[in-house]
């Protein structure tokens, strides 16, 4: 009985948080873990992999419907800005796959077959940051800094929320121009922050 009233309760949680507009966009980029994630040759990667692109990272999971269902919104959307320095990655827990292919396959099936998946080994990187529901999109600026979150289902497809994440881009670029030695400071890199970097 406990263990239907906890799958119900996180059933509840995923579907309330189909409709949420639960985004936040940081006052100062955060460095994320360098926990690692998988492709689906077994290369490791981590999330400032992607230095030099406005990645948008969403954590997702199989059985989740909300996840599924923004999944055909979301290969248009990175078809849409992948010219435009803005790269899409999915990222998913290894537990709920017998191998990349089978992963491969339900992306395919949902529409999203042109977006680069990475596994999650233990859930050990969504642990790290703190995330414990899924869908949920983590955003990283061009230097693979965090500079914001959205919890819940996005309408990705939609030009209002196409024309949200090149506004959040063109912001954390311009932020990180005119607060470049500001930045640095803060985040302890001995390295210089260039303009034409960003």
């Amino acid at each position: 009985m406990k263990k239907f009233a906890l799958f119900l309760t996180i059933c509840f949680l995923s579907i309330s948080n189909v409709y949420a507009e639960n985004e936040n966009i940081y006052d100062m980029p955060r460095v994320p873990p360098k926990t690692p994630i998988f492709d689906s040759y077994g290369k490791s990667y981590n999330l400032t992999s992607f230095k030099g692109e406005f990645v948008v990272a969403v954590f997702w999971s199989r059985y989740c419907a909300p996840c599924l269902k923004e999944m055909d919104d979301l290969g248009n959307f990175a078809k849409q800005t992948e010219y435009d320095g803005i790269k899409v990655i999915l990222i998913s827990p290894e537990a709920e796959w017998s191998s990349a292919e089978s992963r491969r396959k339900v992306l395919e099936k949902y529409g999203a077959g042109n977006i680069e998946d990475f596994v999650d080994k233990k859930g050990d990187l969504a642990s790290d940051m703190g995330i414990y529901r899924t869908p949920h999109t983590v955003l990283l600026n061009v230097k693979g800094e965090e500079i914001g979150r959205i919890g819940g289902s996005a309408d990705w497809d939609s030009d209002k929320i196409v024309e949200y994440i090149y506004k959040i881009k063109a912001d954390s670029n311009n932020y990180l121009k005119e607060n470049a030695n500001k930045v640095r400071d803060i985040l302890g890199t001995k390295t210089s922050i260039k303009v034409n970097e960003i």
